[in-house]
Order: structure tokens, then C-alpha cells, then sequence
């Protein structure tokens, strides 16, 4: 875990020249480097770099710095087989085949989304925020961070600071596609990212989801129409992706404040 923080340090450690590159031109771009510095919406700054990769079904990494290729490759695999585990209690948990998750949504094929964000101090953070309200579109969300606090979750309409600092441990978010296939036994988990005037705040995220050609709905044996009828109609996951990153991030866009995407979507 330190290793890939060491190496995501280095990255954005490059010049802006090296990094330039890795210019994002599109959201399913392989590799996406960017920045929001600077940038002014409704009276509030966004400050932040970003490296987004897609590592999984194929993998792709930044010829640059040295080593990162090898352990992004090591940490993509690793997280996916941490990701897989937890599934397969949820999956258990639901009442379902340990294997049901795994199954259904085609996780050998997954989708995995390996991104890292630097959030350096602000001299009014009063004014900027690291990221705003949002939840994710996978399963599975793994975090790690430097050290330094930042992160908040929404839980009963209040915003809590989460201070995930055990050593070599991760905190795991729940995603969007869970709460879909769980039609709403589990919940996405809302959060944003907070800056501070102090010290610089890294953090180090793994998405994992479905595979892209996946149609997600409600677990059929969840399901009664009678006593519980499905809350989300079916969706390809890859429909799903492109939805929510062609919407302005805010909260939980797609859900209409947890009420489901059914009448929305239909």
C-alpha cells in the first residue's frame, strides 16, 4: 500500500509537460490525467489532480514514473481478489450463493478503475472543496489515503469526517451497482472530499464493478412483487457508466434522493 501511494506521489510529481500526456480528452479514456485547480462553479473552487486508469478487464498504466507499471499491476489484482471476497459475504448475506455476485455480473470481466487524487492545501478552504457530493457507480469502492484527513460520508442528511488512518487497511464503499442488485438492501454510500490550509492530502481509490456488458438489476430471488418488487428496472452496466459521468456530479444523481432510478429511467 505504501509503495502505490510512493508511486502515485511521484506521478504528480512529474512536470506539467510529462504529466501533459496524460491529458483526459474522454471519460472512458484508458488513462485520464487531469486537474480542476482554478476552475469556479456556484462561488466554490474544485482543488484537485486526478490519474484515473483502467486497469481491468485490460490493463493500462502511465509509462511514467519508473515501477509504477509493476505495482499498479500487483495492486490491481490484489484489490480484486479483496473485492471478490467481500462479495462473496455479501452475496451469502443476501440470502444468496456465495458465487451469485461473481456470477451474475461477470466479475472476471469486471470493470476496475484505479484512481489517485491530490489535494493540496488551500489558503481559504472555506471557499474549495476536493470533490463534491457523489456516490460511485461500481460495487466495491477500496480506499487508502496518506494519512491526512479529508473524506466525509452523508449518513441521515449530516456530513461525517471519516478518519480511515489504521495502518495498511482499507475503507471499502458501498457503490451504486450494489445497491441496484440488492434492490436497496444496501446502500450507496454519498461522500465528498474536503481540503484544508495545511498539509497536502493523498488518496488512492480502486472502483470495481461489473462487467461492462452486464445488465444489473434487482437479484431475482430478492425479488416478490407482492412484498418487495423490484425499486430499479435493468440496466447495462456500460448504460449506467455513461449516464452518470455525462451528469454533473451531485449527490446521488441517478437515484432522486434514494427513491429509485424506476421512474426515471423507465
Amino acid at each position: 500500500m505504501n509503495m502505490v501511494l510512493e508511486k502515485s506521489k511521484e506521478f504528480f510529481d512529474l512536470t506539467e509537460e510529462e504529466k501533459k500526456e496524460f491529458e483526459e480528452k474522454g471519460v472512458l479514456d484508458p488513462i485520464r490525467y487531469g486537474t480542476s485547480f482554478n476552475s469556479k462553479k456556484d462561488e466554490i473552487f474544485y482543488r484537485r489532480d486526478f490519474l484515473k486508469v483502467i486497469v481491468h478487464p485490460e490493463f493500462n498504466c502511465p509509462s511514467k514514473p519508473l515501477g509504477l507499471r509493476e505495482v499498479l499491476l500487483e495492486y490491481s489484482k490484489r484489490t480484486r481478489e479483496v473485492t471478490k471476497g467481500l462479495l462473496s459475504g455479501i452475496s451469502a448475506g443476501l440470502g444468496l450463493d456465495h458465487s451469485y455476485v461473481e456470477r451474475a455480473l461477470k466479475l472476471d470481466s469486471g470493470f476496475q478503475i484505479f484512481a489517485a487524487n491530490l489535494y493540496p492545501p488551500c489558503p481559504q478552504p472555506e471557499l474549495a472543496i476536493g470533490l463534491p457530493p457523489h456516490s460511485d457507480h461500481g460495487l466495491l469502492t477500496l480506499l487508502i489515503n496518506n494519512g491526512v484527513t479529508g473524506l466525509q460520508i452523508k449518513h441521515k442528511g449530516k456530513w461525517f469526517n471519516v478518519n480511515n488512518d489504521i495502518p495498511n487497511s482499507f475503507l471499502v464503499n458501498t457503490a451504486d451497482q450494489l445497491q441496484i442488485f440488492s434492490n436497496g438492501k444496501y446502500k450507496s454510500v454519498e461522500h465528498r472530499a474536503m481540503v484544508n490550509n495545511a498539509v497536502t492530502r493523498l488518496s488512492v481509490v480502486v472502483a470495481n464493478g461489473p462487467s461492462l456488458d452486464a445488465v444489473v438489476e434487482p437479484a431475482y430471488k430478492l425479488v416478490t412483487e407482492e412484498k418487495c418488487p423490484p425499486k430499479y428496472i435493468p440496466m447495462k452496466y456500460m448504460e449506467y457508466l455513461e449516464m452518470q459521468q455525462g451528469n454533473q456530479i451531485g449527490g446521488k444523481t441517478l437515484f432522486g434522493q434514494d427513491s429509485g432510478m424506476k421512474n426515471q429511467l423507465a
